[in-house]
């Protein structure tokens, strides 16, 4: 789990808060963490690989010329929870198979260095992908209001990997040395020099917590304006898509509070427990079980939140993996080109018309290039969605293609009746 106290445990003369959690029963606490770490980063691994049998609107959702930029930043995302439960199966692991080694950590005038140093790079590891992680799920809730406000635009995908990574970087680099000041073996003793620490942990978390509900709000609330805005319809398509994107933001959140909600309980709890004279007292005895309750439950929770994700975006995809990397055929592709002689003109989506006999309008033309325009984010928040973008597409087009048959009927009609004449 990731928590600013695994920081604090590195100094021998830790606080009596860090030191009620850390040792209750951490043999068993180790053994959660190793546990749900484990099962979380493999059940996020099979989500993420590719499956033999995809239905039809992930396949239309995937050949789009386009890739939408949520699918890759939720994939960093994951790949950040992956990381972070590299290090906490790492450091269980070794708390589990070397109790002495992890008891030399505790020793104030220790001569070996060794223990420090794992404690600390563990620690520091597990925190930085966190803290990225949170950094990335703001950047996902700012990268699809843009998305939906501008109606296009390339999604600078470079930017917020220098925006996460630097400021991760820089908080954990920061808060660690205030914290091991003036050095690990010696920290500062008393509450205020942690202080910051815990600042630069928990920033990015509220910061997801507060700001990423208001952005989704606002992006749910300029979606039905931005299909509208097309073609001047709104369709049933365009409802049912609209109401997936809610629902979508709804459940990012909702795992996001249920996997987070209990550090920020603990934290306040064990903050309680620090400002009183003595936390052993018979009258602080709730308190302290509902801090040990809390603390086992963020071993649990925490290192879940990469495979939870994946479910609430993409639901289960099963166990049927597709180790062939090769590319396959799009069915709805193949389809598309087949039926285009046959019926006088190609697919509308993602391709021009080329019905015989008819020119196009130039304002024709414009009206479908603005359409494309928003190509990006049809594309983005129709990924993970039951509505495939193939869907909004050809409701879209389809007034345009019946225009063209009844020009076409018109015409036909009016060179008999000259015939006829």
């Amino acid at each position: 789990m990731a928590s600013p106290r695994l920081e604090t445990f590195c100094c021998p003369n830790r606080d009596p808060a860090t030191q009620l959690v850390l040792s209750s029963r951490p043999a068993v606490f180790s053994a959660l963490c190793l546990g749900s770490a484990t099962l979380g980063l493999l059940l996020s691994t099979l989500q993420l690989l590719p499956k033999k049998k995809l239905s039809y609107r992930k396949l239309g959702r995937a050949s789009l010329p386009r890739a939408s930029s949520s699918s890759r930043i939720l994939l960093i995302v994951c790949a950040c929870d992956l990381l972070g439960c590299l290090g906490i199966i790492f450091r269980s692991s070794v708390w589990l198979g070397a109790p002495t080694f992890i008891g030399n950590i505790s020793l104030v005038n220790g001569t070996s260095v060794w223990p420090a140093t794992f404690c600390v790079g563990s620690a520091v590891w597990i925190q930085l992908f966190y803290s990225a992680c949170f950094w990335w799920l703001f950047c996902y809730a700012v990268d699809a209001y843009l998305v939906v406000r501008r109606s296009a635009g390339i999604s600078t995908i470079v930017l917020y990997h220098m925006m996460t990574w630097g400021l991760a970087i820089l908080l954990c680099v920061e808060g660690v040395a205030m914290l091991y000041y003036p050095s690990v073996s010696n920290c500062e003793e008393g509450l205020e020099h942690a202080i910051p620490h815990y600042v630069t942990t928990y920033a990015p978390l509220l910061l997801v917590l507060l700001v990423n509900p208001i952005l989704f709000s606002r992006t749910v609330a300029a979606v039905a304006s931005l299909l509208k805005g097309r073609q001047g319809i709104y369709t049933e398509n365009e409802r049912r898509l609209g109401s997936e994107i809610q629902i979508r933001f709804f459940k990012l959140m909702l795992v996001f509070i249920i996997c987070w909600s209990s550090n920020l309980i603990n934290e306040g709890l064990l903050f309680y427990l620090e400002m009183q004279p003595d936390i052993s007292g018979s009258h602080l005895k709730n308190v302290r079980n509902a801090a040990l309750i809390t603390w086992f439950i963020m071993g649990i929770l925490n290192p879940m939140q990469g495979f939870l994700f994946t479910l609430a975006f993409y639901g289960w995809t099963g166990f049927d993996v597709d180790f062939n990397f090769r590319k396959k055929e799009i069915p709805w592709q193949s389809m598309s080109t087949s039926a285009a002689p046959e019926n006088g003109y190609i697919s509308p989506v993602g391709s021009s018309l080329n019905y015989p006999g008819y020119i196009q309008n130039p304002r024709k033309t414009a009206e479908l290039g603005n359409g494309q325009q928003s190509d990006e984010a049809l594309s983005f928040l129709s990924e993970g969605s039951e509505t495939s973008t193939v869907e909004i597409h050809t409701s879209s087009e389809a007034p345009g293609l019946q225009d063209i048959d009844h020009r076409d009927e018109t015409h036909s009609s009016c060179g008999r009746d000259n015939l006829v004449a």
